[in-house]
């Protein structure tokens, strides 16, 4: 009895040991050449054991098999039985590799230790609390299955909600523009530029592709439950040299339903070899479809828009001169910028109130895990970088701080530029705070001051000064809120003292207080709404004219204020009716208030409007509504998908413009009066549709893209002839109001990988303009079209950027346009006694053309990884051929002659040497 006890003993020993080897539950299979995805999510689901495996290794391998009462063990030996696949069970965990097997009392061993536990979810960085206080942590391994939502023992069928932020491991920023999704079934979105993201997917067993520019492309494998949160962090990519990374899917701009849209990333803005420093704007102007009227002119004309009709917006703040130094620098610092988004057709619902483009400049947020920054030293510049947490890592700031010391440069040119001086400074600092889950502040500031002459004693100055609080609040798993608020101000400033009975100080400003509310509905994965509204209030000071010094005799002199209020409401919709065709509708209604005090005056109909023909004059009191324009802007964008590297697409939109800018010189410049429209200036409207087609090539390495386009102006401001705009009180008597079109083609290569890449843009683009409406005065050549100042029908940039090594990078930048449009004298003769001249008509000459070649150099320091300073140089030659471009033309009598002279800005080779430190 005493030896059958222990054998019975013995037995149910070996049982419970077998038995606890073994999934308890026996499982009845039928794969048919089925993933090894597939096989691990079905034996998942039955027997609620995790799998775990490198999804990159396991291959295209199949599986196939029919068997019923078979244990786990069971099935997977027979799966792969003859192969090269071993797998491992531990704590109802299964772990499958390839090449190699596994000691199961290793994997053990590890679970035992919490310091290296590969399953446990407290070793991955912890980033929030949700609602309920449950930490969740961000998803950071590849061959880990994570479980989102309340885990139940079978799978309910059906689809569930997963939303998150995208956060750079290294530093805690979030990162905007990644695509996570389920490629299989063609389901992905892309994170906002807070870094949020929702998506809906089918719930049970999911492989997530995430990738984005600059990071890293990996998986996450999850087992969806319910809806739920998972915050993933992903790592730069530092790739090898020569090395090409290759993306079957990696084709946004072939699966966006977006068309005329460019994004840029710093790190290739910072590739493009610019006079002095990186330039955000220089690299814009490389863009199809993007032009300037000159050496130095940071206006932009996009698709044959005049330079007021771009939207240039820093972190949602509107900046009204985004240039420094004579338009040498742009207003953005480099060191800060995060990414550059410029709609030039499909331009998004939430935006309003130009008939061009809207320049999207977003700063990053600051390293949230430790203090860093950088620093720069160039010949007539420096800046200055620190950014890193407060007091947590729910808290950041980022300061950047940019100034110049050009004396020198300019004490070296010739004697005739002794009176010859130029500053400036500009600063941003940001701070970002989460408060909890649901709820994100972000505080932005910019403020920018230039100080210059030229050859003068006239004092030039101008400053913008911007400030906004945004906070994020997400409502569900599918809606989430965006309320900012914040306050914009501009202003110019001319002054003389050198003789001072004449001493005057001469200033123009404009402010804008403006308070906005976006929402987005995830209805489904396929469906995605947007709504929201805004107010803006604009205050404008037009122009004073004081006395400045003392025992100036000068006359003031005051141009009343202006307000005005501008709202709108709007509805977007996108729409992924199949995977290959798309659509994007949008409907926005925007209204405008033109406010008092004011003293309008009215002009005999039917005449045009001058001083002699004003009939009346009306003053309304503050506050009150003097005139009101509005009306509803239509946004319609279409995507077909022909393959999946090959996509024809089509827009409409429809825009309204309210604000003007009045100048008599082609280029933006300081002394720029901007103007509300009233009760004799109506707003600017204009229409365009756009049909391009998209191809990718050598697994989406090489992108092409070809864009047509054709645009509908009305009331659009030009002059009369001899307009004068600088402190005129009634200035609606030197302007006309036209129609016009404009229409070009747009061609785009663009290789994105390798150790050889860059762009190529070509744009064929017309702008005309016509009056014909002789109730305005003198009608403009006869009525016939002529070209807009700013017409310049070629344009072509070449971007180039080898990197030689790791530590050497060299760069091309070749640019060719068309010389833009001038009036010029044709003729001089004797009336009356005096001297008269003719004119040809209006822009029907042109400046010589425009070529300049730029070469640059980067050179990093070593790419130690403990060490705490990163230093580099940029080396490089603007104006490689010493080509005098023209920016101006202007004409002098001599000897009862009148000749034509050209000035330069850029006539000779500039070398430029830039020291950058990172720490």
């Amino acid at each position: 009895m005493k030896q059958l006890y222990i054998f019975i003993s013995l037995l149910l020993t070996a049982f419970q040991v077998v038995h606890g080897q073994q999934s308890g539950k026996l499982l009845n299979v039928n794969y048919q050449a089925v993933s090894i995805d597939k096989m691990a999510a079905d034996l998942q689901q039955q027997t609620n054991y995790h799998f775990y495996y490198d999804a990159s290794k396991v291959g295209d391998f199949k599986v196939t098999m029919q068997g019923s009462d078979l244990t786990l063990e069971n099935v997977l030996n027979i799966a792969f039985k003859g192969t090269d696949y071993h797998y491992a069970i531990v704590n109802q965990q299964v772990f499958i590799t390839k090449g190699r097997t596994i000691e199961p009392g290793l994997l053990t061993n590890l679970n035992n230790n919490a310091n290296t536990n590969v399953n446990a979810a407290a070793n991955a960085p912890l980033d929030y609390t949700d609602d309920k206080g449950k930490l969740v942590s961000a998803a950071t391994l590849e061959n880990k299955i994570y479980d989102i939502g309340i885990r139940t023992n079978t799978i309910i069928p059906g689809r569930s909600i997963i939303t998150g932020y995208i956060h750079n491991v290294k530093t805690g920023e979030p990162v905007s523009g990644i695509y996570i999704g389920r490629e299989d079934i063609n389901v992905g979105v892309h994170s906002d530029q807070f870094g949020y993201y929702s998506i809906t997917l089918p719930r049970g067993q999911n492989t997530l592709t995430i990738r984005g520019v600059g990071m890293k492309t990996t998986r996450r494998q999850i087992m969806l439950f319910s809806d739920g949160k998972l915050n993933i962090d992903l790592q730069e990519q530092v790739l090898a040299l020569k090395e090409v990374t290759i993306n079957a899917k990696n084709a946004t701009n072939v699966q966006s339903v977006e068309m005329g849209v460019d994004k840029l990333d710093i790190k290739s803005i910072k590739q493009v070899p610019t006079a002095f420093e990186p330039d955000i704007l220089r690299v814009v102007l490389t863009l199809p479809g993007v032009q300037s009227v000159g050496e130095s002119s940071t206006g932009l004309n996009v698709r044959g828009g005049s330079a007021d009709q771009n939207l240039i917006l820093l972190n949602d703040a509107t900046i009204y001169n985004p240039s420094h130094f004579f338009g040498f620098f742009s207003s953005f610092d480099p060191d800060i910028v995060k990414d550059v988004e410029l709609y030039k057709s499909s331009i998004p619902e939430r935006f309003g109130g130009r008939l061009s483009s809207v320049l999207d400049i977003t700063n990053r947020e600051g390293n949230k895990k430790e203090i860093t920054g950088s620093a720069g030293i160039g010949l007539i510049t420096s800046r200055l970088n620190i950014e890193g947490p407060i007091v947590n890592d729910k808290t950041s700031f980022i300061f950047g701080g940019r100034t110049t010391y050009a004396d020198w440069l300019l004490n070296a040119l010739p004697k005739e530029y002794k009176n010859s001086g130029a500053n400036f400074y500009d600063m941003n600092f940001d701070v970002s705070h989460q408060i909890d889950e649901k709820n994100n502040l972000y505080l932005t500031t910019y403020l920018s001051h230039d100080n210059f002459k030229l050859n003068s004693d006239t004092t030039y100055r101008y400053n913008n000064k911007n400030i906004s609080l945004k906070w994020k609040h997400v409502f569900s798993n599918k809606l989430f809120a965006l309320v900012t608020g914040g306050y914009d101000h501009y202003d110019y400033g001319i002054s003389s003292t050198t003789v001072p009975v004449r001493g005057y100080d001469l200033s123009f400003n404009i402010n804008q207080t403006y308070f906005k509310t976006d929402f987005t509905y995830y209805l489904s994965s396929k469906h995605t709404i947007d709504f929201g509204v805004s107010l803006m209030y604009y205050k404008l000071h037009p122009g004073t004219y004081e006395p400045d010094g003392v025992g100036s005799l000068t006359v003031p002199q005051v141009v009343p204020a202006e307000q005005a209020l501008e709202s709108a409401v709007y509805l977007g919709d996108h729409y992924d009716i199949t995977p290959k065709f798309s659509v994007n509708f949008g409907l926005r209604y925007s209204l405008y208030n033109y406010l008092g005090p004011a003293t309008v005056r009215d002009y005999a109909p039917g005449l045009p409007k001058t001083t002699t023909n004003q009939i009346d004059s009306v003053t309304y009191g503050s506050g009150k509504n003097i005139k009101t324009y509005g009306g509803p802007e239509y946004r319609l964008s279409t995507r077909y998908s022909i393959t999946d590297e090959l996509s024809i697409k089509a827009s409409y939109n429809t825009l309204r413009q309210y604000i003007h800018l009045l100048s008599n010189t082609a280029a933006i410049s300081p002394t720029d009066v901007w103007k509300l429209s009233d009760n004799n200036i109506k707003p600017q409207y204009g229409d365009q549709v756009s049909f391009g087609i998209y191809q990718n090539l050598q697994s989406n390495t090489i992108e092409l893209s070809a864009e047509v386009y054709y645009k509908r102006l009305k009331d659009f401001l030009d002059f009369k002839s001899g307009a004068d705009v600088v402190l005129n009180p009634h200035v609606e008597t030197d302007v006309l109001e036209t129609t016009g079109k404009a229409y070009g083609l747009e061609l785009f290569l663009k290789k994105s990988a390798g150790a050889l890449n860059g762009w190529i843009s070509y744009t064929y683009s017309r702008t005309l303009l016509q009056d014909k409406d002789p109730t305005q005065g003198d009608i403009i050549n006869n009525g016939a079209y002529y070209p807009a100042n700013f017409d310049k029908p070629h344009a072509f940039n070449f971007i180039g950027n080898y990197r030689v090594s790791h530590r050497f990078n060299f760069s091309v930048n070749v640019v060719y346009s068309t010389g833009r449009p001038i009036t010029v004298p044709e003729a001089k003769y004797f009336a009356e006694g005096a001297e008269r001249v003719i004119y040809s008509d209006r822009n029907a000459y042109r400046i010589p053309d425009y070529f300049r070649t730029d070469i640059g150099l980067n050179i990093d320091g070593n790419h130690k990884v403990h060490q705490k300073f990163h230093n580099s140089w940029s080396v490089g030659i603007y104006n490689l051929t010493g080509r005098q471009n023209p920016y101006s033309v202007y004409y002098v009598t001599q000897g009862g002659t009148i000749s034509g002279y050209q000035l330069s800005i850029f006539g000779s080779i500039i070398p430029y040497v830039n020291y950058n430190i990172r720490f």
